[in-house]
């Protein structure tokens, strides 16, 4: 069976890659081909555009995970358009395509973040739960999934999967959070109350393998751990693994003056539970955030 996965040179995109090449045909689409070879070699077919594929309907299943790193640089007008039209274009084109085809993929995945929740209290939310907000990370995803849903027919079944924070042993966040634990000086940011929604590599991965092979499944999956904890026990939490010291405290007013907007995805967000992902049948493997992290920070052996 022959999968076509967008983004997968990404943290997400790798570590799918690898754990479905065994038993798929998978055609990688990327910004970034020749990445895409040295990750893959020969193991995976790479294009560079969706003008190289003769038609979608070549493709049981397309994941779309493709997208700028929402927080890989400071927020200017300009960048919020690159990390705007990296997910709109490529989503868009791919629901057309579908839309057109006269033997549309069975299954469609697309991204999405908890960002669409908007800044929440204490609250726990679900994927149930209304969608507010009136920030940037709303809007992103709302359109995202808006042009993601389109594509949803009676020869296709989508799933939009609302991703949280990704900790994995290389890249992503927990790679920019270390530094400072590391120098003995970690600490929560802001007042360290507010929510952060986390997830292991390995389970966001399984989640959508799960969503891919599971044909009873179509709408809004969280892809989220089912034990959300605030920035303070996080904190608390990577200097217990680490065995450093957790005293030093980020004022918010100094990451608003390093970082502007894009500050606020560190000092607001939400308690996001899997309700719908855990109904589906989806057993975590690293349900809470300490297992998690010793996964990530600690040899096996430890």
């Amino acid at each position: 069976m022959k999968l076509l996965i967008t983004g997968g040179t990404g943290l997400i995109g790798r570590a799918l890659v690898q754990r479905l090449c065994q038993r798929y045909q998978i055609t990688v689409l990327t910004r970034h081909p020749k990445r895409a070879i040295d990750c893959f070699g020969k193991t995976v077919q790479t294009l560079g555009s969706l003008a190289e594929i003769k038609s979608i309907s070549d493709y049981c299943a397309v994941i779309n995970l493709q997208g700028e790193g929402i927080a890989d640089k400071r927020w200017s007008e300009r960048q919020k358009l690159r990390i705007e039209q990296s997910r709109w274009t490529i989503t868009r084109q791919l629901t057309e395509l579908m839309q057109q085809a006269e033997q549309p993929p069975a299954v469609f995945i697309s991204g999405s973040a908890i960002g669409i929740y908007g800044p929440r209290d204490s609250t726990p939310v679900t994927e149930s739960s209304s969608v507010q907000g009136d920030d940037f990370a709303h809007h992103l995803c709302a359109e995202w999934e808006r042009l993601a849903l389109a594509a949803q027919s009676p020869r296709t079944r989508v799933c939009v999967l609302r991703t949280g924070v990704v900790l994995a042993p290389k890249g992503g966040a927990l790679q920019k959070m270390l530094p400072p634990y590391l120098l003995g000086l970690g600490g929560p940011l802001g007042h360290g109350k507010q929510g952060f929604s986390w997830i292991q590599l390995d389970d966001i991965v399984g989640i959508i393998e799960h969503l891919l092979e599971h044909a009873d499944c179509q709408g809004i999956y969280n892809g989220t751990a089912p034990n959300p904890v605030s920035q303070a026990e996080l904190s608390a939490s990577i200097a217990k693994v680490l065995r450093k010291s957790h005293f030093m405290r980020v004022p918010g007013v100094v990451l608003k003056l390093a970082l502007g907007e894009l500050s606020s995805m560190l000092l607001t967000g939400q308690y996001v539970l899997p309700e719908r992902t855990q109904a589906a049948g989806y057993v975590f493997k690293y349900p809470t955030v300490e297992a998690a992290l010793k996964a990530c920070l600690l040899p096996p052996s430890e």
